[in-house]
């Protein structure tokens, strides 16, 4: 096991409130299990994460969706960044406030320059398929500091 994934083996279940991540910080999932590159998160639908008739935003349901995978790529333990070249959604179903939605991603393709990555956002109870994204992303040139 490589130290990224036992530093999140050791958040599961905690909140995200000191991510690293900003986004993560506000989107505030807890962790729900963690392998390499395979990630699990359940997020709690706020009043501020919907839309004007009150489902959770499409921007948010894709917010949702880029920061898991990145968080996926995040885990493997890589010596560079790898940012999104892509992020396609499918919407399948919808989640009001005070529901919980669940995203868990799925390491589809691990190549040295670009990975494939999918994050499937199920109701609590995963009955229900919200939404489905993939995505592409490509090593930088950026080197990840060595702690």
């Amino acid at each position: 096991m490589n130290k990224v994934v036992a530093y999140f083996k050791s958040k599961i279940g905690k909140d995200s409130s000191d991510s690293i991540s900003p986004l993560m910080k506000w989107l505030n999932p807890t962790l729900l299990s963690a392998e390499e590159g395979e990630l699990e998160f359940s997020h709690l639908i706020r009043d501020e994460m919907t839309n004007p008739v009150g489902i959770l935003h499409g921007g948010i349901t894709a917010a949702i969706i880029d920061d898991a995978i990145g968080a996926a790529v995040y885990s493997l333990n890589n010596s560079h960044i790898y940012t999104t070249v892509n992020l396609a959604v499918d919407y399948f179903s919808s989640a009001r406030a005070g529901e919980i939605v669940i995203a868990q991603t799925v390491m589809v393709k691990k190549g040295n320059q670009i990975m494939n990555v999918e994050c499937l956002v199920w109701n609590n109870d995963k009955s229900r398929l919200i939404a489905k994204g993939h995505s592409n992303l490509i090593k930088t040139k950026v080197e990840i500091p060595k702690k």
